[in-house]
């Protein structure tokens, strides 16, 4: 309630208006004194949620333990997509800058979801979400829920995150927005590319790479009659690598937003369309594996040893069109659509040595697009002014393609001399589909002086995902052909690829036919809960249980040179409890203490035994079908102190029990080959401490200034089975700390805004090594863990807003320092134990400078 007292003539009237949130009814009533009464002026208005003081009270009200970043924030950050946006709440850092890791544990323990609906995983052969793919602008707020409850999925064990695109806009007008940027080891400098579509820089390919002509049906495996000239089966044959020195990064978007009031209701429109294309270069990166440290002669083995210089172009057009009618009386349906395309075109050129001492010259043209669409349809009612029910169906889709990937290896394994070894053309496509639906109620109650509310819902989901790939290679019979003698003795691979040397008799195609590496996964999901929040004085319990079912169909084949599907189901029912309390020490300080269960199912590739080789590892990958669910016991203690609007301390620790983790690890393929998998370990503990602070610096005579940080500390441990002879260790993924930090500057008067941020995280297991073997020969195969090294980045910001305008410059990573991945072990000799780093991977990333403008109008 808020009053104002105003003399009007000789009567003194006390006006009353009643703020009420948009679709509820006023309670109070406005009363004169005197002789003239007025009526209720009741002022109904739209609760902002992207705010970043609305950020602070979601999380001061939330029932679990969560953290929330607002539209606002994203601005003043100018982070470009979600990725860049996560990585400023605590405990979360970032992998290959779009891959979330929530309190150092790996993305495969999150749960992502879109507007209220499940999406599919963007990669293909593990759980993970690529955060990269949506633009900030598009973005309301972003919340990670951190403690199990009932109403949300058992799926998740770092955090289950919600994304939550606009909606409802404050105005009608557009915003268009045009941006440039450089990186200082990419722009204006000699980069190398291969041939391309004529779409390439919209995300998608038309023309160049596709899979037709006489490829219909299998090509034969072994050599004959039927050999198929190359020339003849509408594949480009252009191998060139041309070079030109890219244009600055582009950057532009629009948005379109419209509202109207119609009588007791609100209609609203938001479209946006944004296009992002930049380049990357990174020259002499070292790309090497070792084995097991050579104590003797204090000498490292290597398993691979090589340098690369890599050329990334990648692009990005998105769109989003959201659809929303609010009525007065709490009933609000929204439509909310969300698609976008990514590109990416690299081309990667290796030289090196093999574990053998071969020399090497690899190289892979390479270029995926991926396409993401999410859809739903929701509403929310309020009846009676206590129940409260809201309703969503979603579709979501993805595709990735990676059309006529292409894999060159020349060494000189049989003499001094350089040949070409192996030529392979490789076709992948991928397609998901998810449809969901669910519903939820909410009741609240007036019993014995307390408002106790009771929640239930159901959720169900329906998943089905077709993967399919095909090999190509070039050969020729070297008895059988009118080939010039040594015609493969050279190093490029332009030499060899010509039009006079194709031919059934002379160099062919072939199919690596292997029905195998297709696999068909059909997922099915239903779920239901029922919880109960009741305050009781100073203390909020809630409390909640939830059952899952999950019935996941995995379609493989048995045999390699024909079909021969077979099905194989993982079924599975559960339960699971949560319990969320709040004591209210205070109006402004609060202790949370939360428990639960919950789990973390393999997903549809990890079961699956499809192999795919992965030229950055320079290994294959592969399922494995003996996966089991992880089950995870939690528990949080929070201490929060919200001194003032838009400030806040918190302190938490936690602690997580894991039985059956699943883990990134090697296994050996026979020789000096390494193949990547999943796992499963006996058990991990996983504890914590977190820190947030977010605090204005007017006491220091700089109210336009504020500060931002937050600092994780985590321990973690695996343990194996006794008799294993795998080394308890660290869990896979985790960091034992992440510090991120900012100061902001928002200039009350002049429309300036500014901020300095810091990140930086601890070293972690990006692959966990091999402890020695089982069988033959494989018992002297020990690899070393892989370790992704610390390394500070800082950022900085600045705009400035000139009326309708607003100018935006940015310096990312302006340290520049190299990104560095080791295996590190411990080796005795005469002098102790001694640690043992060697580099598998190091490159400089460079700075990113980059300015924009926008305009409102």
């Amino acid at each position: 309630m808020i009053r104002h007292r105003k003399a009007i003539g000789s009567a003194a009237l006390l006006l009353a208006a009643t703020l009420t949130a948009e679709g509820q009814t006023p309670a109070d009533t406005t009363q004169t004194i005197q002789e003239q009464q007025l009526g209720s002026v009741s002022v109904v208005a739209r609760r902002k949620k992207n705010t970043e003081t609305a950020a602070i009270t979601a999380e001061r009200r939330a029932l679990v333990v969560q953290n929330t970043v607002s539209a606002q924030l994203i601005s003043r950050t100018q982070d470009k997509d979600a990725s860049e946006v996560i990585r400023r709440i605590p405990g979360i850092s970032l992998v290959d800058g779009k891959f979330v890791m929530v309190r150092g544990l790996s993305q495969r323990y999150n749960n992502v979801w879109i507007n209220g609906a499940a999406v599919p995983s963007s990669e293909p052969d593990s759980r993970a979400f690529s955060f990269d793919i949506i633009p900030s602008s598009q973005i309301d707020n972003l919340a990670i829920v951190k403690s199990p409850a009932a109403e949300y999925p058992a799926d998740y064990t770092g955090g289950f995150i919600m994304i939550n695109t606009k909606d409802l806009p404050d105005r009608n007008g557009w915003q268009i927005t045009v941006g440039t940027g450089v990186n200082d080891r990419s722009q204006f400098r000699p980069f190398s590319y291969a041939a391309g579509s004529c779409t390439d820089f919209l995300g998608f390919d038309r023309s160049m790479r596709p899979l037709n002509g006489g490829f219909n049906a299998t090509l034969p495996t072994y050599a004959g009659t039927d050999n198929i000239d190359p020339l003849q089966t509408g594949l480009s044959n252009d191998w060139r690598i041309r070079s030109h020195n890219p244009l600055p990064d582009i950057k532009l978007g629009g948005v379109y937003s419209f509202q109207k009031r119609l009588d007791d209701k609100r209609l609203g429109l938001l479209a946006t369309l944004n296009y992002n294309n930049s380049y990357r270069t990174a020259l002499n990166m070292e790309n090497s594996l070792f084995g097991a440290y050579d104590a003797t002669n204090n000498k490292p083995v290597y398993l691979r040893k090589s340098t690369d210089n890599q050329y990334t172009q990648e692009s990005r057009l998105g769109g989003l069109l959201n659809l929303t009618l609010a009525m007065d009386n709490g009933t609000k349906y929204e439509w909310k659509n969300l698609v976008n395309q990514l590109g990416k075109n690299r081309y990667t050129a290796r030289q090196g040595y093999n574990a053998q001492n071969d020399r090497q010259i690899t190289q892979e043209y390479y270029f995926s697009s991926r396409t993401t669409y999410n859809t739903q349809f929701s509403g929310k009612h309020l009846v009676a002014d206590v129940n409260q029910i809201d309703w969503n169906v979603g579709y979501a889709y993805a595709n990735r393609m990676l059309p006529d990937r292409r894999l060159v290896e020349f060494n000189d394994r049989t003499d001094q001399t350089m040949g070409l070894y192996s030529a392979d053309r490789e076709f992948t496509r991928l397609d998901e589909h998810i449809a969901s639906a669910a519903a939820n109620w909410k009741r609240r109650y007036d019993w014995w002086h307390t408002n106790p509310t009771l929640k239930a819902g159901a959720y169900a989901e329906y998943r089905t995902r077709d993967y399919r790939t095909r090999d190509f290679y070039y050969t020729w019979d070297p008895y059988l052909t009118t080939l010039p003698g040594g015609f493969q003795f050279t190093d490029q691979i332009t030499d060899i690829m010509q039009p006079d040397n194709y031919g059934a008799d002379k160099l062919y195609m072939k199919e690596e036919v292997n029905y195998t590496n297709n696999y068909k996964a059909h997922g099915t999901q239903a779920a239901g809960y029922v919880a109960m929040s009741v305050p009781v004085g100073a203390l909020d319990v809630y409390g909640g249980l939830r059952y899952e079912f999950s019935r996941t169909e995995l379609i493989t084949n048995t045999r390699q040179t024909e079909p021969s599907p077979i099905s194989t189901f993982y079924t599975y029912h559960d339960l699971f409890p949560s319990l969320n309390l709040n004591y209210h020490l205070t109006d402004k300080q609060q202790v949370r203490l939360s428990a639960g269960r919950t789990v973390n199912r393999p997903e549809f590739r990890e079961l699956s035994p499809v192999v795919f080789y992965d030229f950055d590892l320079a290994s294959n990958v592969q399922g494995n079908a003996d996966l089991k669910p992880a089950y995870i016991a939690n528990l949080d203690l929070r201490y929060e102190w919200y001194p003032s609007a838009g400030e806040m301390l918190s302190v938490a620790v936690f602690y997580k029990h894991f039985k059956n983790p699943i883990e990134w690890t090697y296994t050996v393929a026979g020789g000096t080959n390494l193949i990547y998998s999943n796992k499963n370990a006996k058990a991990a503990h996983n504890a914590g401490i977190e820190l947030d602070l977010r605090k204005s610096l007017g006491f220091m005579g700089l109210p336009d200034f504020s500060l931002s940080l937050n600092a994780s500390y985590i321990y973690s441990h695996v343990m194996f089975e006794k008799g294993s002879k795998e080394r308890n260790r660290a869990m896979q993924g985790q960091s034992p700390y992440l510090i991120n930090a900012g100061i902001f500057y928002q200039g009350r008067r002049n429309g300036w805004s500014a901020a300095i941020l810091y990140n930086r995280i601890g070293k972690r297991i990006v692959g966990v090594g091999r402890s020695l073997g089982t069988t033959g020969s494989e018992d002297t195969k020990n690899i070393p863990d892989s370790y992704e090294m610390p390394r500070d980045a800082i950022d900085l910001t600045a705009s400035k807003k000139i009326g309708k305008w607003q100018i935006s410059a940015a310096i990312r990573d302006v340290l520049a320092q190299y990104v560095r991945f080791q295996q590190i072990e411990t080796i005795s000799n005469a002098n102790g134990t001694q640690e043992i780093d060697e580099v598998t991977k190091r490159y400089k990333p460079g700075r990113n400078f980059s300015l924009s403008a926008t305009y409102n109008f």
